[in-house]
Parts: C-alpha cells; structure tokens; sequence
C-alpha cells in the first residue's frame, strides 16, 4: 500500500464520514483518535469545518532545523510520488524554546495564520486541550554539552510539559518525538512509562529508517542476521547526533531477524586504535565494513585503516548472540550504508541509506507521511520501544567510549518487542519519477 494510499485526503475525509468538505467532529474522534477525544464527542451534534488541529513544541524554529523541515512540511507540503502532498491537519499553534537572530518563527506563524506561544501549555489549549496531536520537536539551538559528548536536549523537559497539560485536562492525545527519547535512557524509560500509564500513542524516531535504501532491500520478518554493520562519517566531536542515526538504521534492519527483539546484553564504545583492534579480535567483521562501503557513493579511495585519524565504534551484543557494529569513519566516507550476514547465505546485505541533501533535505518526507499515519489511526507504524532501545544503547556506550571502552551490562537494555510487519521506508526512487 502506497502513502497516497493510506492518506489521500478525499478518501480520508469520506473515510471519517464526511461530504462536501465538512467533517464532524465526532468523525474526527472516531477515525483518527480513537478512544482518545472525549472533547471532540461532546461536539458530536455540531457540524464543524476543520481539519484535525496540531500543536509543534520546537526548540529552535530556523532554517534546516528539524522545527523547520516537520513542522514545515504540515504547514506547507510537500512533494510526495510527483505531486504536491498537502497533509490533511492543520498546525494551529507553535512554541519555541529559543528565539535566536536567524528566527523564523514569528514571521513563519504571522504569514500562515498559525498562533506563536509563549508556553507549551498554551500552545496546547492549557487545561481544555484543544488539538488532536503534539509534535516534540526538540533539535538545534544552544544547549549543553555533557562530558560523555551528549547535547542536553530539553526532549523529557518539555515532554513532562506536555503531560502536565493531559493530567490537567483528564485526556491526551497522539505525541511524536523527534530523534531519540532522551541524552539520558533513565529518562527516556520515564517517557515511555508514562504514555503507557495516561494510554497516550507514543511514536519516536529517526529518518533513516523510513528513508529511501538503494538498493531497496525490505528483509522478511525471521530472517536469520547472525550480524549487521552500519558505517557513515560525521564530526567526532560531536558523535551522539549521527550515531543514534545509525543505531536505528541497524536496528530497523536487525529487528526483523528470527525472534523479533530480544533485547540487548551489552554495548562497548571505543575510540581510536581499539576499534581496529576490536576488529583484529574478531568483535566486528572487515568483510561487512567493505560490502557496505561498496553500497556508500561517498566512500574514499584507500584503506579505512589508514586513512581514519581517529575512528570510532559502538559494539551490540544481542541477547540472542546476534552482533551489531556502527562505525564512525570520517575520512572515509559521509553517508550512511549498511551491511548485515545471513545465515546460509554467502553474500552480505547491503544498501545505501539514502539522505538526499539540504535545503530540501527530502529524507523528512517519508518521515513525516508515517507521522501522519501516526496521527489519522493513534497508531505508530512502528514501535517505540524501537527507539527506546536505541536512545538506551547510544546513553550507555558513550558513557562506555568516555570511560576508556569498558562494555556495559544493564537490565535497561533488555528491552523485547515485535517488529513491524511493513517498516513505513520510502520506495522507489526519492525524485519519483518512476
């Protein structure tokens, strides 16, 4: 089933028992939130023309943000399989934590009628809670950087804001996390425990994996990976923003293997000559860094091991005995590519991960049709305890790499879950035109 498939907006609409362009508001609460809208069943009787209304918590609204391109998207479109995709919601209010020169907030909010608040409580209606779903949408801006090389994101902050609005209100609604859950797996469990205890649809994650793979592997549930390498290169000093990328593009592919998840017995992060030690050890595979390397368009001439200064790695031993291995190479290469073993099969598979570049930064578009998924059904098309699991393996090998590349064990790691019969990926090629 195609995007347009799920989400055309007429057969939406029909869908939810609407004629002539009027939705009822009791329409609205069946079919896109179930069981979450008494505000909107008590307007049953009264015929209302809208859209179901959506509130963005930003850290930071500016150009090539993530505030910009999601929250963006809903308020302008986008281009979706050659034509202009105009999401069926309407983004009615939007705060942002911070206000720096290049803000485009306010002139954004004036120009296309949306409501630029001074709290996330505002933004949300206060205690009446008057929008159907939140997007959290905390990346960029200036925050603090940790010792483990964490950028403290305010995402559990602002999060508990928007859970203070539900407890006040006595209902919720659908809320999308942009990224990882938390810098902190303490924090990020807390997340999760709450949307389970309010019974809220809880939906988290990165872009990469529902981006375009080319080529375009979509392995079957059970398969059996024995192992998987994801491989990209970005600035070390800041390592956490493009490994938790390549966390989750190892475990969307991981997932699927024989068992489904069954959590995780250690992480390691190593920097330096340990990683090419680790290799020589045997912890992770120079066939696989190679087979996925020959996926990567932007893979160096010469030997990795030669020609990266200082590389830097994140070692996963699964409970099952599987292996996962993400490696920051940056005079190698630059764009993220995966390889994985299978068992009985001689051949690994790769692909390319594909993040078309900014401005348009095109890998937001397939992300932000499962967000509208996500908010029409109050169903995430995949878990969140994906990127449980991924916030928590990225917290605690940073912390292993700071403390000289000692493996972690923790019980917050043996996080079980179901992987997602259809993983939400873009398919096709990214420029539509097949």
């Amino acid at each position: 089933m195609t995007g347009d498939d799920r989400l055309n907006r007429r057969e939406w609409m029909r869908a939810a028992g609407c004629t002539a362009g009027t939705l009822s508001a009791a329409a609205l609460a069946a079919s896109a939130f179930p069981g979450t809208s008494p505000l909107l069943a008590q307007d049953a009787a009264k015929p209302a023309k809208r859209l179901p209304r959506v509130a963005a918590i930003n850290s930071i609204y500016r150009l090539r943000s993530h505030a910009y391109h999601i929250a963006g998207r809903f308020i302008h479109g986008y281009t979706w399989q050659g034509k202009h995709h105009q999401p069926p919601f309407q983004l009615v209010r939007m705060f942002d934590h911070q206000q720096p020169k290049d803000d485009l907030g306010p002139e954004v909010c004036q120009k296309h009628g949306v409501e630029l608040c001074k709290t996330v409580a505002q933004a949300l209606g206060g205690d009446k809670l008057d929008v159907d779903a939140v997007l959290l949408i905390i990346e960029h801006g200036d925050y603090p950087v940790n010792k483990y090389g964490q950028i403290e994101y305010p995402r559990y902050e602002m999060f508990e804001q928007i859970v203070e609005v539900f407890r006040q209100s006595g209902r919720s609604v659908p809320v999308f996390v942009d990224k990882h859950l938390s810098y902190d797996h303490q924090k990020a469990a807390r997340m999760v425990a709450t949307a389970r205890e309010l019974k809220f649809p809880l939906m988290a994650g990165s872009s990469l994996p529902v981006t375009w793979r080319i080529p375009d592997i979509d392995p079957k549930l059970g398969t059996p990976f024995r192992e998987g390498l994801v491989v990209f290169g970005y600035d070390r000093a800041q390592p956490e923003i493009y490994l938790f990328h390549a966390l989750e593009t190892l475990q969307v592919m991981l997932e699927r293997r024989k068992g489904s998840e069954t959590g995780v017995k250690s992480v390691v992060g190593l920097e330096g000559e340990a990683v090419w030690q680790a290799a020589d050890k045997g912890l992770w595979s120079a066939d696989l860094l190679e087979a996925a390397l020959q996926r990567n368009p932007s893979r160096n001439y010469g030997k990795p091991r030669e020609q990266v200064k200082r590389p830097q790695a994140i070692l996963i031993e699964y409970a099952d005995g599987a292996r996962g291995t993400v490696l920051n190479l940056a005079e190698a290469c630059s764009e993220l590519s995966f390889a994985g073993r299978i068992d009985g099969v001689s051949t690994p598979l790769a692909s390319l991960f594909f993040l078309p570049q900014p401005p348009g930064a095109r890998f937001f578009d397939p992300l932000t049709r499962n967000i509208e998924q996500f908010f029409a059904t109050g169903k995430s098309p995949y878990p969140v305890e994906r990127t449980l699991l991924t916030s928590t393996m990225l917290d605690l090998a940073l912390h292993s790499m700071h403390d000289g590349g000692k493996p972690v064990e923790s019980p917050a790691l043996a996080i079980r879950y179901e992987a997602p019969a259809e993983d939400g990926h873009a398919r096709g090629r990214y420029t539509d035109v097949e």
